[in-house]
């Protein structure tokens, strides 16, 4: 497979309302804007790597609705290679996005339909183009069985593995022992250890707590503070890159996801690769939506050519 990435994970259509603060219940405010795009935590990280140069073929159940015309259109767009299954019993997701004007912070909503059936039988079905992966990534908006079965065999067929264990969930014994890279970020960090990360040393007390339960990398990501690579041997805060004024951080964890599974599938040293998807996310905030938002591998090259000089 040379250097193919394989993502498993959920397309939904992402329906964005910006407004200057969230409705209590039982309330209705006037908002700011809406926008309906691409999303899903698996097909924004699988179009990032793709725009940024890898060749990514991404593993999801659809529905047949306009929404799986827009994911089918998203991939076509960006160059993803679906390895799909459509369904006529149920629907292609959806996500709610409300995005607080001031700050471009956000609250999320998921309903995955029909993805949230895959099963162990549909990676069995990729099983070779799993096991054959130069990198295989995956998330948790999909069944956790799937995940943990996709692990599995891209471990056994030697892919370097990658789980972003977002949205944050208890996982099975074992499966972190799985991974070569794990990359949550602080909340889901915390959810994962116990560890409570508000700062970089805590940060690094919670990558170890990873590697401690089998994790082979752990990278924590922090936001506009970068993110914590930490290996065991080395330990290293990479800040972040200012790419211009934030517009909406609802896709910086994908672009990171995206960014660096492709860096790696190159044959980017992994410091280097984080170092790449911390570029790939800052210059996604500075764009509103999702999968939209991800930059192409020029601009990346040049946000760490500036950085560098």
């Amino acid at each position: 497979m040379g250097q193919d990435i394989v993502v498993l994970g959920v397309f939904v259509a992402d329906t964005s309302y910006r407004a200057d603060r969230a409705p209590r219940m039982g309330e209705t405010i006037m908002g700011n804007s809406f926008a309906l795009g691409p999303g899903g935590k698996g097909s924004n990280q699988a179009v990032a790597a793709a725009r940024v140069g890898g060749k990514v073929h991404f593993i999801t159940r659809l529905g047949r609705d306009p929404f799986a015309d827009m994911a089918l259109a998203t991939w076509a767009d960006a160059g993803v290679i679906p390895e799909i299954t459509q369904h006529d019993n149920s629907y292609t997701g959806a996500a709610y996005i409300f995005v607080e004007e001031a700050s471009g912070d956000n609250a999320i909503i998921v309903c995955p339909g029909v993805a949230g059936t895959i099963s162990t039988a549909d990676v069995d079905a990729r099983g070779d183009l799993i096991a054959g992966a130069a990198v295989f990534m995956t998330q948790l908006e999909q069944p956790m069985a799937a995940a943990h079965h996709a692990l599995k065999r891209a471990r056994a067929g030697g892919a370097v593995t990658i789980l972003n264990p977002a949205p944050a969930a208890e996982l099975p014994d074992g499966m972190l022992g799985l991974c070569d890279y794990v990359t949550p970020n602080e909340s889901e960090a915390e959810g994962l250890t116990g560890v409570a990360v508000t700062s970089v040393a805590e940060a690094t007390q919670a990558a170890q707590a990873l590697l401690d339960a089998g994790v082979g990398v752990a990278i924590i990501t922090l936001g506009e503070n970068g993110a914590l690579y930490h290996d065991g041997t080395t330990t290293m805060h990479v800040p972040a890159f200012d790419a211009g004024p934030v517009v909406e951080t609802t896709g910086a964890g994908d672009a990171f996801n995206g960014g660096f599974a492709a860096a790696l599938a190159r044959g980017m040293a992994p410091l280097d690769a984080v170092r790449f998807g911390c570029a790939t996310a800052a210059i996604s905030v500075t764009r509103p939506g999702t999968a939209p938002s991800m930059p192409d591998l020029a601009e990346v090259q040049a946000l760490l050519d500036a950085s560098a000089r």
